[in-house]
Parts: C-alpha cells; structure tokens; sequence
C-alpha cells in the first residue's frame, strides 16, 4: 500500500512452527538464570559468584561491574548467550556485582561512592573469597568507567587486571551527545538539573527511553527485523532476552546523574585521564595493570574512537590491548556474535594476565 516490501523469511514452515510455539508458551528463550549463590550482601550491593559444577576453577577470579539503571541480567542475558555462563565454563570463577533498586533515599550518593566505596569494597570481597587471589576486574558501559577510575584511586587494590567494554572517554566523539550539547546550553540551566535535583533520582522508564534513544535506528526496524527472522529461532530468543534486560532497569541516583551529566555534557572531563573524586585528583595513568580495552564496533552510545581513547591515557599500564568486536553496546558484550568474537578473546586476555601466585 504504501509502497514497502515487507520482509520474508526464507523458510516459512519454520517460521510458522516458530510462530506457533511462541504461541503457546510463556516466550522461546530459556531465561533461567546460571546457577549462582550470594557470596556476600549489604545494603549498597550484592555479590554474586559463577561457578562450573563439573570442573576444578582455574586462575585467578573474574569481577563483572555493572552500570548504574543496568541490573547484572547484562551479564547473563539467557542459556547459552550469557558471559558469565562462558567464561565459567573456561573454568574461572566469575562474581558479578549488583546495586539493586535505587530509592530516594539514595538520591545524594554521587561517583565516589561507587569508586571509593562499593568497587573496592567488592574487589576485597572476591579476593578474600579466592583466598587472597588478585582480581581481574571488568566492568560494561558505566560500570567500566567505574572500574577504571577505582583501579586508578586505588593501587592497593589486589588486581591482577582491567578490562572496560563500552565505556567511553571522549564524549565529543558521541553523536548522541554532539547533538545535545546546543540544546543543553540553551534549557539544560532550566529543565535538567532542577528536574533531577527535585525527582531525586531518574526513574526506570526514563533510563530505559534513555537507552532506548542511543538505537533509535534498531527499535524503529525492529518489527521488519523480527519478520524477516522469524525462521530463526536463537534471533528470535536473543530478541526476547534484550527486551527482558530493558524492561528490568532501575532509576540513577540525582547525585550521580547530576555529575555525569555536567562531565559527559560541559567539561568532556573523562577525556583528559584526570578528574576530581572525593576531594582529589585521580589521574588514569597511575594503574598499573594489564589492561584490555573492548568497543563495540557498531556502538553508538560509546562509538569505537570514543572508547579507543581510553588507551591513549593508559601511559602507566604495562600493557594494554584494544579490540573493536561486532555488536552495538549491549550487542559488544552479549550479543551472538560475541560468543565467536568478544568472549574468547577477553578469556584469552585473561589467561596471558594471570598474575604469578608464586612470586606473591
């Protein structure tokens, strides 16, 4: 009628036999979480541990960093497309923090209560559960910012390496945000600020609009995508497990909005390796660990040069690696592809950064 084709699938009678078991049940994915257990939980964050029931772990332990609004369902989005179910298979024991729902009462925690306080505390946590075993920290979108900034504020942590995935640093290489800025300088003063100042926090369906906004291209062709895949199932499955992620995050505390908001809007200030946390300067060239720095190569809410700029302000770090791998930004980390693609290659980074246990 209006002169669009509408997609096809190639093969109808699986796509019909897709259709109908979709039908008649609850969803085609198998959502069930990998088995974990609680290593430990306080108000401000949940631990969480991965760990292989028919193989002995092997190496050094694996810390997952979630972001802000993000529940850790990130890391482990359904059976056999979940990172943490890889890497646990590898034979490493995987731990995953979690935040949990943000309340009002929540509002005045700002970015240094994640990277002087919750992090390293966390970091402790897994170390000790690993009897004393240095920490391989990796953290997805914010949580990696987290990640690095706590690596960089403190070196005494017992790290045995560092791997940010979609994290940016150079914001002006952000569409997004590009965009944004002439609007923010003429009604940021009179509309952001004093709406998160008196909400509190940033609501769940805002952030989820938020991340949602990042792809708009993907949720517009999203229908004709799901039509012309309905003769895949695994797609079909991977559709359903995003849409469960997107429909179960939470609110951003005011605090921490308010500061990303004038670093990543104003000052672009992650660019410049150096930034003003609890009452000091942490400078990103004071870590000290092998580090692996992974962008998604069709991400737009941390584009790949935005992401690689990270390696540029590394000048302490023994070595550091950068790889750009298929996928958007939650794509880059759990996305199909990733199993071919990122997932081995981050297990590879983390099997050449063991640390010695015998020179310790």
């Amino acid at each position: 009628m209006f002169g669009i084709p509408l997609p096809v699938p190639r093969d109808l009678p699986r796509a019909f036999e897709n259709v109908c078991a979709r039908l008649g049940s609850n969803g085609l994915a198998d959502l069930r979480p990998t088995p974990s257990e609680v290593v430990d939980s306080n108000a401000e964050r949940t631990i969480r541990r991965f760990r292989s029931a028919d193989r002995p772990a092997t190496g050094a332990p694996l810390l997952l960093v979630t972001p802000l609004a993000a529940t850790s369902v990130a890391f482990d989005l359904r059976r056999g497309c979940s990172v943490v179910e890889y890497l646990m298979e590898t034979g490493r024991d995987v731990y995953v923090v979690d935040y949990g729902p943000v309340n009002f009462q929540d509002r005045s925690r700002g970015f240094e209560h994640w990277v002087d306080d919750v992090i390293p505390d966390a970091v402790q946590v897994v170390s000790d559960d690993a009897d004393g075993a240095p920490v391989h920290l990796a953290g997805w979108s914010l949580g990696g910012i987290f990640a690095v900034y706590a690596a960089a504020a403190h070196p005494e942590l017992p790290l045995a390496s560092l791997t940010p995935i979609a994290s940016p640093f150079d914001l002006r290489q952000v569409p997004l945000f590009a965009t944004l800025r002439p609007l923010d300088r003429l009604f940021g003063p009179y509309t952001v600020a004093p709406l998160y100042r008196a909400l509190g926090t940033i609501p769940a369906p805002l952030t989820s609009l938020g991340f949602k906004a990042a792809s708009v291209d993907k949720y517009l062709t999203r229908p004709f995508t799901m039509l012309a895949n309905l003769d895949d199932r695994d797609h079909l499955e991977q559709l359903e497990a995003v849409d469960r992620f997107m429909n179960s995050m939470y609110a951003y505390p005011g605090r921490t909005f308010g500061q990303l908001y004038h670093v990543v809007m104003r000052s672009n200030e992650f660019a410049t390796g150096h930034m003003e946390i609890g009452g000091r300067r942490v400078s990103l060239s004071d870590i000290d660990v092998p580090t692996m720095v992974i962008a998604g190569a069709g991400d737009g809410l941390a584009p790949v040069k935005a992401v690689h700029h990270l390696t540029e302000l590394l000048t302490g770090a023994p070595s550091v690696r950068f790889g750009a791998y298929p996928g958007g930004h939650l794509g880059v980390l759990t996305g199909r592809a990733a199993r071919e693609t990122m997932w081995p290659a981050l297990a590879d980074f983390l099997d050449r950064s063991e640390p010695d246990i015998t020179a310790q």
